[in-house]
């Protein structure tokens, strides 16, 4: 019954939305007709269109971004026009525009639908991201011990090799869920919360239903979201299960608090403390915490395991990277051990993931903004308000103006590039810029990057020097999909055994 419900109010939905977009269509500002359109225009076979970049969105953005650059384009969207900028000039444009005039929180709220989803008491509050953005960021290396622990920990659990020469064959993308869960949640809640599988379960599909319950609600009026969130949403549920499960934790640490105050012996230092310390108001309850916790693995575990996944593909898909991979790791190990201070020295490690995120990167688009007030280009081109603007990052990380053999995997890319300078160089995976678009660019890009970063380069750097690995015989890397402007790499069994040489 649900999901014939689900079916039914999705179809009135999609009726409303083609109604009203008819009627959009009609009023659109006359500033958009001089941007040249990849597709059609019409009010009818726009449609077209915007079913079309649904599922082939990636040449409709390199079409565009071919024909106009250095310019603009637009993509009929189902709900909107879409303007892209190509070119890291145009791109840098929208980096420096202020927040009254190009939002990046609407076009999330829009998508996402945060009041309806994550439910959050205060949602004005955003304090969350102060924590990623500093104390997530400052303990990377306080951290690391554990990341590391939890990594060796949950290959083990879930990868069983025996010491003879036996491939085993894993379900590679839901192992790497399984192992960015646990590892993520390490940090986020501590032993033994991170590594009970109920636990993983509930993070790994709340986000999924974020995600598909927040297309639903979108796709309504905004008189009818609340009564389609409460008949359609299974979201309260799962909120309820994330307190439970960290009940006796907070419990326990309030009365710490009440006790000792901010400092006691062997204080955990994890995002639920942090989050415990800065939280105001009812954002301090255990209902607020659970949320902000659903809502801080939301943002980190798909993104780090796709992205991982991707990167194991295209390390099978190169076998002859493998041993250089290896030879830095242990070299740089038998140096400084396993510590966040070897993740920085692993230049080729390091360059691996970055060049797997220019050609697999998980979104099409980025530093998308929703157009306040008339915003207007280096160009001379503005945009109306109301608009959606973006980077084509797919196209703009294949530019032959800033590549060299753009479509050609190069893992070690930016480790040349590099040469002998150190950290502070732009070619490493967690630097911003106009031209490498993944997490984001200026005062929003990803605030989590040097979190992840360096779980992604201890991940890699594990997986390296403790297993032989290979696609099944006769297979290679599975075609992904690209999905509403979303890279999700395709599923396939890869072969494991313990590194024999």
């Amino acid at each position: 019954m649900p999901d014939d419900f689900t079916l039914n109010a999705s179809f009135l939905a999609g009726i409303f939305i083609l109604t009203s977009l008819f009627v959009s269509w009609y009023r659109r500002d006359p500033l958009l007709d001089g941007i040249p359109t990849i597709g059609f225009s019409d009010p009818v076979l726009s449609y077209i269109s915007a079913a079309r970049f649904t599922l082939d969105g990636f040449r409709m953005l390199r079409e565009g971004y071919e024909k106009t650059r250095p310019g603009l384009f637009k993509i009929a969207f189902f709900r909107r026009w879409v303007v892209l900028a190509s070119g890291p000039e145009l791109t840098e444009d929208m980096r420096r525009a202020p927040d009254n005039v190009l939002s990046m929180i609407e076009p999330v709220y829009e998508d996402l639908q945060p009041e309806y989803t994550f439910k959050l008491l205060n949602l004005d509050d955003t304090y969350h991201i102060d924590i990623i953005r500093s104390k997530l960021t400052r303990n990377v290396a306080n951290t690391f011990n554990q990341v590391r622990e939890e990594i060796v920990m949950t290959f083990d659990d879930l990868i069983q090799t025996c010491d003879n020469h036996e491939w085993v064959k894993i379900p590679i993308v839901e192992t790497m869920q399984r192992v960015v869960c646990a590892v993520s949640n390490r940090v986020f809640v501590g032993p033994p919360l991170c590594r009970n599988r109920d636990y993983q379960e509930l993070n790994l599909t709340f986000a999924v239903n974020v995600v598909k319950f927040g297309l639903i609600i979108s796709m309504f009026p905004k008189p009818l979201r609340p009564i389609v969130s409460r008949l359609l949403s299974n979201l309260p549920s799962q909120i309820q299960q994330e307190i439970e499960f960290i009940r006796p934790m907070v419990e326990e640490r309030f009365a710490k608090m009440e006790e000792f105050g901010e400092d006691w012996d062997n204080k955990p230092n994890d995002m639920l403390m942090w989050l415990m310390s800065e939280a105001k108001g009812v954002e301090k309850s255990l209902d607020g915490l659970a949320r902000r916790l659903l809502l801080v693995n939301f943002a980190s575990i798909h993104t780090t395991s796709l992205t991982s996944t991707q990167i194991l593909y295209r390390l099978l898909s190169n076998p002859e990277c493998i041993e250089p991979l290896r030879e830095e790791v242990e070299a740089v190990v038998a140096e400084e051990g396993w510590t966040k201070a070897a993740m920085d020295k692993m230049y080729k490690i390091d360059s691996f993931i970055r060049e797997t995120q220019r050609l697999d990167g998980l979104g099409l688009l980025s530093v998308a903004r929703l157009t306040l007030q008339p915003f207007t280009f280096s160009n001379g081109v503005t945009v109306p308000p109301g608009v959606l603007v973006a980077a084509p990052a797919c196209a703009t990380h294949t530019d032959e103006e800033v590549y060299t053999n753009p479509d050609k995997f190069e893992g070690f890319r930016f480790s040349k590039l590099r040469g002998s300078r150190v950290m502070g160089m732009p070619h490493q995976v967690v630097s911003i810029s106009p031209e490498h678009l993944p997490f984001g660019l200026g005062r929003h890009a990803c605030p989590g990057r040097f979190f992840a970063a360096t779980e992604l380069k201890a991940l890699l750097a594990h997986m390296v020097v403790t297993y032989d690995m290979k696609f099944e015989d006769g297979k290679g890397a599975p075609s992904g999909l690209c999905i509403a402007g979303m890279r999700v790499p395709g599923q396939t069994n890869v072969m494991f055994r313990k590194r024999q040489a």
